[in-house]
């Protein structure tokens, strides 16, 4: 399964050993915004080029995960129209999930394996997830995706861009997590939130 990596991909696979240390490597990453002009590169491409966006960082760590025996779940969160989506790889220790993030924001990061159930891990990042007026706008997010359903098409190692993980996201159900009374009673963050979002790096 992993035989198209490298030798020098595969001693770095083994060292990301646990949730913690995939999440410690993906801070290290510089990270890159999207625009019309990236792509959306396979796992081997990242540990090739040393950068990531979120949804790379999400399939870097769901590969990861699963060279260490885990399934490579992924889990893609909306917004409101006016912010960014987010991806996020999760796992499951002694029953319970945590996640894993790359992001240039401070708290939008690694959760502990200590949720019940993905929509209680979802929740942990609706506080933090807002626009510099203070709007929160996290909406939806997807049951978790095994990419093995992509190995045919070697997500993993291609060469080639994998937009048709983004594309396949965009398509599965997603479970809203507000009703239309809660969205407009939703109170804005405040000045010390809005401060402490603003916190970046990468």
């Amino acid at each position: 399964m992993f035989s198209d990596f490298t030798a020098t991909n595969r001693r770095q696979l083994q060292k990301l050993s646990t949730p913690a240390k995939i999440q410690d490597y993906l801070n290290s990453l510089p990270f890159h915004f999207v625009d019309a002009n990236d792509t959306c590169l396979s796992p081997k491409e990242v540990l090739r080029f040393g950068t990531a966006q979120c949804m790379e960082g999400a399939m870097l760590a769901a590969a990861a995960l699963r060279f260490h025996g885990h399934q490579p779940l992924i889990v893609d969160l909306t917004s409101s129209k006016d912010d960014f989506d987010h991806v996020i790889a999760v796992f499951k220790v002694g029953g319970h999930w945590g996640a894993i993030s790359k992001t240039n924001h401070a708290v939008l990061r690694y959760r502990e394996p200590i949720y019940r159930t993905i929509r209680e891990l979802v929740m942990s990042y609706f506080h933090e997830y807002f626009l510099d007026d203070g709007r929160k706008t996290l909406r939806s997010f997807t049951k978790p995706v095994n990419l093995a359903r992509f190995d045919k098409q070697g997500w993993m190692t291609s060469e080639e861009p994998v937009w048709y993980i983004p594309i396949h996201l965009v398509n599965v159900k997603h479970h809203a997590i507000l009703t239309a009374k809660q969205r407009q009673n939703l109170r804005l963050a405040d000045a010390i939130e809005i401060a402490a979002g603003r916190l970046t790096c990468g």
